[in-house]
C-alpha cells in the first residue's frame, strides 16, 4: 500500500483549487468572506446613519426641516448601489429637484389631497425618466411637496443643499473604507 492512496494530497492555491473543503489561507474563505460584507455592511450603515445625522443637525442649527423621508431612501440607495446610475450625483440631485417642481405643478393646479400627491409622484417618475435622471426616492420628495405644502422659496434651496450633503458624504465615505466602491462612477 501506497502512502498516496492514503494520505490527503496537499491542495492547490489557485483558481483552479477544488472549491470544496476547507477555506484556503489567504482570505479565500467563508470566514473572510463574512467577515468582509459585515465590515462593508457596518461602514455603510454607518455612513447613511452620519449622513442623515448631518442633515438633521443642519435642520436643527437652521430650524427648517431639512431630512425628509425621500433624502434617507436616497442616502440608502447611494450607499447600497453606489456603482448605479440611481445613485450618481446628477440622478440624486437633479431628480429631486424635479420632483419637487413635479409637486409644485400639481398644487398649482389642484388641491393637496392623497390623488394630487399620486399624481405628482407618477409625474416626477415621467420627469426623470425622460431627463434620463431616475432616482425612485425622488417620487416620495413631490408626494411631500404636494402634502405637506412647504414654501418653494424655503424648501428648493434647503432640498439642493440637502442632496449635495449627500453626494459629498458618498463621496467622503467610499474614500475611507480600504476596498469599497469608489462613488461616484461619474458627476455628472
Amino acid at each position: 500500500m501506497k502512502a498516496d492512496s492514503v494520505l490527503p494530497r496537499p491542495r492547490a492555491a489557485g483558481p483552479q483549487a477544488p472549491a470544496d473543503g476547507p477555506p484556503l489561507p489567504g482570505g479565500r474563505g467563508r470566514l473572510h468572506v463574512a467577515r468582509h460584507a459585515a465590515a462593508a455592511s457596518l461602514h455603510s450603515i454607518g455612513a447613511v446613519t452620519t449622513g442623515l445625522l448631518v442633515l438633521a443637525a443642519i435642520g436643527t442649527m437652521i430650524s427648517e426641516p431639512v431630512l425628509i423621508p425621500s433624502l434617507a431612501a436616497s442616502a440608502g440607495v447611494l450607499h447600497s448601489t453606489p456603482g448605479l446610475p440611481v445613485a450618481q450625483p446628477r440622478s440624486v440631485i437633479v431628480a429631486h429637484l424635479l420632483g419637487a417642481g413635479a409637486g409644485y405643478v400639481v398644487l398649482a393646479l389642484w388641491q393637496s389631497s392623497p390623488w394630487s400627491a399620486a399624481l405628482a409622484g407618477g409625474l416626477t417618475f415621467a420627469a426623470t425618466t425622460l431627463a434620463r435622471t431616475p432616482h425612485s426616492p425622488a417620487c416620495a420628495t413631490a408626494v411631500v411637496v404636494v402634502l405637506q405644502t412647504p414654501a418653494p422659496t424655503r424648501f428648493v434651496p434647503l432640498l439642493l443643499g440637502a442632496t449635495v450633503v449627500l453626494v459629498l458624504a458618498g463621496f467622503a465615505a467610499s474614500r475611507l473604507r480600504r476596498g469599497a466602491a469608489r462613488y461616484p462612477v461619474r458627476w455628472w
